[in-house]
């Protein structure tokens, strides 16, 4: 069995007293040390993941529709802070790719994540693809998409739930989910997957749920 999501503990922080004659600082804007210092690390997580030696270009996205797709374009020009996490046993893999996209303010945010959500409502509901060969070889395989709102205190967005099932000759499953969460001036891009082998059905991740939810529960609530 692969190892299950280990939970972390929020860290609370605190605030200095001001005088009459300082202004409240500005707690609105998320700054990208926030973001970085929140996004989720290997020991984090549990002591069988790591940083990925190869991860995706900082410059995009994760495939939200999944199956042929290409990666999501970042929305406008935010500062992006990535952090990819994997963990790979002998009965599968699990995968967790973050992306903090700060933007200079809450306009911006929102039309981004906007523009995710149109992406999102465009995925069809099912594919199916054909076996691949050479470098990137893969079983053929059939893929559902849904996308619903999520969301999290202060956090509003979606998540895109995939499933894969590849052919009966090659038993494996794949759960993806996306999620897209803004909160002012911050559009937050998780994409947790797990990968199993020796399974046929769609129901081989009973965990798959609550893992994701927990993932991107963590990280929000480091932000504070």
């Amino acid at each position: 069995m692969l190892r299950g999501v280990l939970a972390v503990v929020a860290v609370a922080g605190f605030a200095g007293c001001s005088s009459d004659d300082s202004p409240e600082p500005d707690r609105t804007t998320i700054t990208v040390d926030t973001m970085r210092n929140a996004l989720l690390k290997p020991a984090d997580v549990g002591p069988t993941w790591k940083t990925p030696t190869e991860s995706a270009a900082p410059a995009q996205l994760v495939s939200i529709c999944g199956a042929d797709t290409a990666p999501a374009t970042i929305p406008g020009k935010p500062s992006v802070v990535s952090a990819p996490l994997s963990d790979e046993g002998t009965e599968g893999v699990q995968s967790l790719t973050q992306h903090a996209l700060v933007y200079e303010d809450a306009v911006s945010a929102a039309t981004a994540l906007a523009t995710l959500r149109t992406v999102a409502d465009a995925c069809p509901p099912s594919v199916q693809r054909p076996a691949k060969s050479g470098e990137r070889e893969e079983p053929a395989y059939t893929e559902t998409a849904a996308t619903q709102p999520l969301e999290e205190g202060a956090w509003t967005g979606f998540v895109t739930l995939r499933t894969k099932l590849y052919d009966k000759a090659h038993p494996a499953t794949a759960d993806v989910a996306v999620t897209a969460l803004a909160r002012g001036n911050v559009v937050l891009v998780d994409q947790y997957a797990i990968y199993r082998l020796g399974r046929s059905d769609a129901s081989a991740n009973p965990q798959f749920s609550a893992d994701w939810k927990k993932l991107v529960g963590t990280t929000l609530s480091r932000i504070g």
